[in-house]
């Protein structure tokens, strides 16, 4: 049997869809090459805006299309979120969630031997484990994204995600550790750990993502750790000294922001305010005494936004001098309650202000990155682009073109930064 996969939203889902291959494989399956029939078609959903729901059934809909016989299963945040929806949904034969994801192969099965939809979507319940899944294989990766947490407390008013991935949940410390050793053993020099909300890591278990750095810091050949997004609510100055403490860790922080306006992070049921923020930016860039970068992302156009209240938010951003920050705008979602919040933003004002805010943001970027020419920085090389020239990244995550004869992908080699592009910096080996 064959079978192709297709994943929709975060670096999770991702991850993800890498450990259902592996599932997949163990199981007898031959995962298709791009543009190869299957006789199984998977896609991993995402459900945060409508318009990813449209694409996973437009794909369902592709794959029926490449192979009328084949089986088209549809699985993970959509189905979860709106379980009652998805099963209505004729392109898929499958429907099954994102939780008790090895359900997924016994549901394959019955459909094959019976010729019938099978739609099993497993409820998320309280004080439900973390669920593990096998090693994902990075094959053609030069780092590793690593699945530490599960799941969010959280109730913001524009997120959808609390119903498709249940409370917080949190993996095993010596699991994850374990996983990381195997890592660093098939030559990974750098680690990321992600989740749905990374900073709630332990809040179940007693663990704390600042001492699940400093384990991993002293696994041998392990060269960088490298953490997804944060609230910034959740960094105390106790996780902060003992992050700062970590020369493995890449000072590099995606503290989440969505909103530069206090007005808006009130409706968006934020649990902080700028100052607050402010402030643990602070914090971050003392105790790494100046090396550090900031990234983040925003939200332009939610419920009620004036234009007053987008250019505080502008502002904001622009004196947080964030290395790199990811501008959407806002998606209203059913489900939520940013979806029947007055004063609803037109699409074209949405468009207008993300170009705004984008553009005044990359411009702070250009600034930062040229400020680097001259330093002395490793990198860990990513792809070869064209002969010996290879991209990369720093570890405060300024993206490098770099050329680097005898060298390999997933290697980290030491440069001078040159002059920025606009893209990248140009870097000398050292």
């Amino acid at each position: 049997m064959r079978a192709a996969f297709y994943t929709l939203g975060c670096k999770v889902n991702q991850n993800e869809t890498g450990a259902l291959i592996r599932l997949f494989e163990q199981n007898g399956y031959t995962i298709a090459a791009e543009g190869e029939q299957a006789d199984v078609y998977v896609v991993n959903s995402c459900t945060v805006t409508a318009g990813g729901d449209k694409k996973s059934r437009q794909w369902l809909r592709r794959a029926k299309r490449e192979n009328p016989a084949a089986v088209t299963v549809l699985t993970g945040c959509y189905p979860q979120a709106f379980p009652e929806e998805a099963a209505r949904d004729a392109e898929a034969d499958v429907v099954t969630g994102s939780a008790n994801r090895h359900s997924i192969l016994a549901c394959i099965q019955r459909c094959l031997e019976s010729g019938e939809r099978v739609v099993e979507i497993t409820p998320h319940q309280r004080g439900e484990a973390f669920e593990e899944l096998p090693l994902e294989n990075f094959e053609g990766h030069t780092r590793a994204f690593i699945k530490i947490e599960d799941g969010c407390d959280r109730q913001c008013a524009y997120c959808v995600i609390p119903r498709a991935r249940g409370r917080v949940r949190s993996r095993d410390e010596e699991s994850i550790l374990a996983e990381m050793r195997a890592l660093a053993d098939a030559g990974y020099a750098e680690c990321v750990l992600s989740g749905i909300n990374l900073s709630s890591y332990g809040k179940d278990t007693g663990a704390t993502l600042a001492g699940l750095v400093e384990k991993a810091a002293q696994i041998p050949g392990l060269a960088r750790i490298r953490l997804g997004s944060l609230e910034p609510d959740l960094m105390t100055d106790q996780d902060i000294a003992r992050l700062a403490a970590v020369d493995k860790l890449c000072p590099q922080f995606h503290l989440s922001l969505q909103s530069g306006c206090d007005a808006t992070l009130r409706r968006m049921r934020r649990l902080y305010n700028t100052e607050q923020y402010r402030q643990v930016a602070r914090k971050l860039r003392q105790a790494f005494g100046g090396d550090c970068s900031l990234t983040t992302d925003v939200i332009v156009g939610f419920a009620g936004e004036t234009e007053e209240e987008f250019a505080q938010s502008l502002a904001f951003v622009e004196e947080m001098e964030f290395l790199k920050v990811h501008v959407f705008p806002y998606s209203r979602r059913e489900g939520t309650p940013g979806w029947s919040m007055p004063d609803q933003v037109d699409e074209q004002t949405k468009a207008d202000r993300v170009k705004r805010m984008q553009t005044a943001a990359d411009a702070v970027r250009a600034r930062l990155c040229a400020a680097m020419e001259g330093q002395t920085e490793k990198v860990l090389l990513e792809k070869a682009v064209s002969g010996n020239v290879f991209t990369g990244y720093t570890r405060l995550y300024a993206p490098v073109a770099v050329t680097a004869p005898g060298c390999r992908p997933g290697q980290i080699v030491q440069v001078q930064l040159g002059a920025f592009d606009g893209r990248r910096c140009a870097a000398r080996l050292v």
